[in-house]
């Protein structure tokens, strides 16, 4: 997909909703040709089609549109005018569930805009077990708004709109194609058309002058409302979740050394909710915030300033860790593999103690309706571990997990072997030997040892992340050997892993379809 961007000012208007312009056909856009990445912008019929059925039922009925933009105001006059059994229908649901908190109704329809497939059926994208609260709580809407979509033809309305969003693509394109490019490449990652995991900016101008940010499990979304100005540090604030939530659920060992400063950092009465039952997240938050210290153009003082401020918030790491970037900026590896020996870097004793001299500030008032823009996120828990509560075990799994990384699977034996003396059955050491053993194209050692954590008293059912890989691994090295039937049970085994990341189920599901794909083999 290509990179593209949105924006609706609030000089353009709804083509006279196209009836004098509705047989004039306009010029095609031209696109520049970019790299193929799970990064888009662009609009939805979706977003789109759920926001006049909003606004048909009612929802905003009240609210003065002089600070609109010509083209919300003109759809919402229109959208209440409409008539039809299907329409009905679709305002007896709203007010039925409708909520006290008119902020709270939006972003129940923003979480369907944006997990909802394409019309005419607008079928959810995920499954239901990945669907976010606000979605499942809206059920029975998904046919409400087929029925509405068909009966009042809203997409001939999404054709009339969509030269005006093709034209605001292009004006924005490179400002989004910068964030995504200064980002990227400051972490050295590279974004990879085949992973499962998206970020998407929607540009949708009738949910008004607040950016949404939203965030379920591996799906990243933003929700422009069509401003101007493109809110360009919300942009790589989001973004840069997206790139640096995984590291802290890839290396939970690692982080998990710096809990006790966590814990002091938790009492802090400004921090998020959120935050304070989640030492992965707040870790990625402190991450997030030291790089953009890092990508903003600041003086000192007022660098000094903002950190100040996240000291005061509870967010204490975002000083240490903004330090430590000093030492990645200088190193080759990207951030994925660079990561644990960023937090290895950061002394907890000393943090502990400075953490104890900071006077934390009080909560804000909640800002009004309008005010802010909003981030709203649904944080995947760290999945359950087998990694003992051992500094030494720990640094020597890391350790080895490195090496691993480096292709050198001589020390990164070295280091597993030294876990597997004080713990003889440890999953992860166990886990580590068997890519050694993948590494040096040893394949009967490694099924031996993959097949020790997947079956048998070994079995790592208390660690999914292994499990699963193990199921996945295995199955490789049977359906290497033509054992097609055994591979695909084990590829079956790591889909079935809950908890499982996501990497390892897009794998299985890779092998499943090789197979199905393979032609049979002549006796």
């Amino acid at each position: 997909m290509a990179l593209l961007c949105a924006s609706l000012g609030a000089s353009l208007v709804l083509p006279a909703v196209a009836s004098a312009q509705k047989n004039v056909p306009l010029p095609p856009v031209k696109w520049e040709k970019i790299p193929e990445t799970r990064v888009t912008v662009d609009g939805s019929e979706a977003m789109f089609t759920t926001m006049c059925a909003l606004l048909a039922a009612g929802f905003e009925a009240d609210v003065s549109a002089e600070n609109w933009s010509p083209m919300r105001a003109q759809l919402r006059d229109r959208m209440q005018h409409q008539q039809g059994p299907a329409v009905e229908v679709l305002r007896n649901f709203y007010h039925q569930h409708e909520l006290a908190d008119p902020g709270a109704m939006l972003s129940r329809y923003l979480w369907f805009g944006l997990v909802t497939g394409p019309a005419p059926e607008f079928k959810p994208v995920l499954r239901r077990d990945e669907l976010p609260p606000e979605v499942i709580a809206l059920e029975g809407f998904q046919e409400i708004l087929s029925n509405y979509y068909k009966e009042q033809k809203i997409g001939e309305l999404w054709r009339q709109v969509q030269p005006i969003y093709d034209r605001e693509i292009e004006k924005l394109h490179d400002s989004i194609a910068d964030i995504v490019f200064v980002s990227s490449g400051y972490l050295r990652e590279i974004l990879e058309p085949g992973n499962p995991r998206t970020f998407t900016v929607v540009v949708e101008p009738l949910v008004g002058r607040i950016t949404n940010v939203r965030n379920f499990g591996d799906h990243y979304s933003l929700v422009l409302s069509g401003s101007d100005a493109l809110p360009a540090d919300v942009v790589r604030h989001a973004f840069l979740h997206f790139l640096l939530d995984p590291l802290p659920l890839m290396y939970p060992h690692v982080v998990a050394v710096k809990r006790p400063v966590y814990e002091m950092a938790a009492k802090a009465p400004r921090l998020p909710a959120e935050l304070k039952d989640d030492l992965s997240s707040y870790f990625a938050e402190c991450l997030v915030r030291a790089v953009e210290l890092k990508l903003k153009r600041m003086s000192p003082g007022e660098r000094e300033t903002v950190m100040a401020v996240d000291d005061a918030a509870g967010l204490v790491l975002v000083r240490p860790l903004f330090m430590a970037l000093g030492k990645f900026e200088q190193s080759e590896p990207g951030m994925r593999l660079y990561f644990p020996d960023l937090v290895r870097s950061i002394d907890e004793k000393t943090e502990e103690k400075r953490a104890a001299t900071i006077k934390f500030d009080q909560p804000q008032r909640a800002p009004e309706n309008g005010e802010t823009e909003t981030e709203v996120v649904a944080h995947r828990k760290t999945a359950p571990t087998t990694v003992p509560n051992d500094a030494e075990a720990i640094a020597a799994l890391t350790e080895g997990e490195r090496r691993i990384a480096e292709k050198n699977p001589r020390a990164a034996e070295a280091s597993f072997q030294r876990v597997l003396v004080k713990y003889p059955d440890q999953p992860r050491a166990i886990y580590g030997l068997g890519l050694v053993a993948l590494l040096e194209h040893d394949g009967t050692r490694a099924k031996e040892l993959f097949g020790r954590l997947t079956s048998g008293e070994h079995v790592a059912g208390k660690d999914p992340m292994v499990l699963a890989w193990s199921h996945v691994y295995l199955a490789r090295i049977l359906d290497g050997e033509g054992q097609r039937d055994r591979a695909k049970a084990e590829y079956q085994a790591a889909l079935a892993v809950e908890g499982g990341p996501e990497q390892a189920r897009q794998a299985a599901n890779k092998g499943l379809a090789s197979l199905d794909n393979a032609k049979p083999e002549r006796p």
